[in-house]
């Protein structure tokens, strides 16, 4: 890290074993990425919960190229951070996570949704079960009757959106898999 491992204790009394803990935990993320700038660590006890123990809250700032990542552990959510140690832990596995998600992003590793690509139905020849699509790019493509799903094909109308596979058939470009679109999307 460029800049040293900063740990604050509030409302609660400093400890050196809870602080090494923290050390080493940090000292792991590291070990996931040399680009970590910088790391805070704040642990606080969350309300006065004198009956049944107090509940800790554990926030994580790391500091990279690019960005910055938080991570907060809440009681609320986490009944089990009564432990203090346990807290801690969850943090940092939350930490560890968000850091190879934020790798993963820098380095184009994120998968991407691909969607099949729309068009508009331009011709039928119902007598014949086959059709031609007109893609956004202006080219016109064959489909069959089998090619359209869920047996809607007599539902085709000439200007109805759909989504389709593209295929080379025998005679050029041909559409597999062609789904009609809902009315929420547009070409």
């Amino acid at each position: 890290m460029q800049i040293p491992l900063q740990v604050s204790f509030r409302h609660m009394e400093h400890s050196d074993d809870i602080e090494d803990l923290i050390r080493d935990k940090a000292a792991k993320l590291e070990s996931y990425s040399d680009r970590i700038m910088g790391c805070r660590v704040v642990v606080q006890p969350v309300g006065k919960h004198h009956q049944h123990g107090n509940q800790y809250e554990v926030r994580i700032d790391l500091t990279l190229p690019g960005g910055e990542i938080a991570i907060t552990r809440e009681p609320s959510e986490h009944t089990e951070h009564k432990e203090l140690q346990v807290a801690i832990r969850d943090a940092f596995d939350s930490a560890r996570r968000r850091l190879q998600d934020h790798l993963r992003c820098q380095e184009g590793a994120v998968k991407v949704l691909q969607t099949s690509p729309h068009a508009r139905v331009s011709a039928l020849v119902r007598d014949q079960d086959f059709g031609f699509l007109t893609t956004v790019d202006g080219r016109e493509i064959y489909f069959h009757r089998h090619s359209v799903l869920n047996d809607k094909f007599d539902e085709l109308q000439i200007g109805t959106e759909v989504t389709y596979v593209e295929q080379e058939g025998e005679k050029g470009p041909q559409a597999s898999t062609v789904r009609l679109v809902g009315k929420h999307h547009h070409v």
